[in-house]
């Protein structure tokens, strides 16, 4: 199966440059992979969806949602060359045991080993400079002159943005580049699907009995790195950090039990879900995963699935292709084209079942 199986065509006016006005006001495409039924609705209207005879047992009991409650950092700087004075946007990878940060950075191949860099904040000031302290393929690994954490880049970090959106950070993104319920810090992208989900959402979906579960996966390049090779098998996927707590999969493995469905929010809830789950079990305790997934693929942890639309080509595009068939996909696709739908981190959503 070649990389160029999973492209489609998508105008540029479709890539949301900027997230929908409120929170939670985005379109939602609904799409029944056993009949191929398509609906257009809003993601406002999810807590009425899940009470739809699809997602309920025989004997009425409501699905459970799985959401990843991790927090992005601020992961991306900008640093000036003490040599050159040129510019270098590095993303921070892995918060570091010795304090050597594990990097992506533009022309990585001129970043050498030795190379010394300053940033500055806002208003011009100098507040830190590092070293380039190793290198390992393509990422190097930055050395602080003193150490800096997650309250360091809260203050002077840049919300990591994906690079199809054409613009720089704006303050507002550090709210809207965030879903409501984040709690552990470690991701250098958001788990975009339940950027969709507001409080007062979650609450309507409390209120309808409809339960929810909270897994972490540590967004990185097992989730946006470009498959660059003609052959998917060829595709090597990076390793990512997850956790699954006691409570979470006692709940998740009762609700398998009770033939209940599974709503998995985001591919990155999905992978954890797959990754951990042996003999109907899943796995305690932080774990890594380094799982890819493309069609034809047997799931069995998850039910359903609400995501976004993803990038051509993508290892995400390829998963929600196993999940729902990659010609069902694709038509679905080409149909949210038509409708105007707005695609990637800030688009639209859908939910396959």
């Amino acid at each position: 199966m070649k990389t160029s199986d999973f492209n489609f065509e998508l105008p540029d006016c479709l890539i949301a440059q900027f997230p929908s006005e409120q929170r939670g006001q985005s379109r939602l495409m609904t799409l029944d992979r056993v009949t191929g039924i398509r609906t257009h609705r809003k993601v406002l209207e999810l807590p009425q969806l899940l009470c739809d005879e699809h997602f309920l047992t025989p004997v009425g009991e409501k699905p459970l949602l799985v959401f990843n409650d991790t927090r992005v950092r601020n992961a991306r700087l900008v640093g000036t060359s003490l040599k050159t004075g040129a510019q270098a946007e590095f993303l921070l990878l892995e918060k570091p045991e010795n304090e050597e940060w594990k990097t992506l950075v533009q022309r990585a191949k001129r970043r050498k080993t030795g190379s010394r860099y300053v940033f500055f904040d806002s208003q011009g000031g100098e507040i830190a400079q590092a070293e380039i302290a190793g290198e390992e393929g393509e990422f190097r690994f930055l050395k602080f002159d003193q150490p800096i954490d997650d309250v360091w880049l809260d203050k002077y970090g840049h919300v990591p943005l994906p690079p199809y959106i054409k613009r720089k950070d704006a303050p507002s993104d550090a709210e809207r580049y965030q879903t409501v319920y984040a709690k552990q810090t470690g991701s250098a992208a958001a788990p975009t699907a339940g950027l969709h989900f507001t409080q007062e959402i979650l609450d309507k979906l409390s209120a309808c009995s409809i339960d929810t579960a909270f897994i972490t996966l540590h967004v990185g390049l097992g989730t946006f790195l470009p498959v660059r090779c003609e052959n998917i098998k060829d595709h090597v996927m990076h390793r990512e950090v997850f956790n699954i707590n006691e409570k979470t999969a006692s709940k998740i493995e009762d609700a398998k039990k009770a033939g209940r469905k599974i709503i998995a929010v985001g591919t990155t809830c999905v992978r954890t879900l797959v990754s951990a789950w042996i003999d109907g079990k899943l796995k305690r305790g932080q774990n890594s995963t380094s799982i890819f997934i493309y069609p034809p693929y047997d799931f069995k942890a998850a039910d359903a699935l609400f995501t976004n639309f993803h990038t051509p080509e993508s290892t995400l595009l390829m998963l929600v292709s196993a999940f729902a068939g990659k010609e069902l996909i694709l038509e679905s696709y080409a149909e949210a084209v038509r409708e105007g739908y707005r695609f990637f981190s800030y688009g639209d959503a859908m939910l396959i079942y």
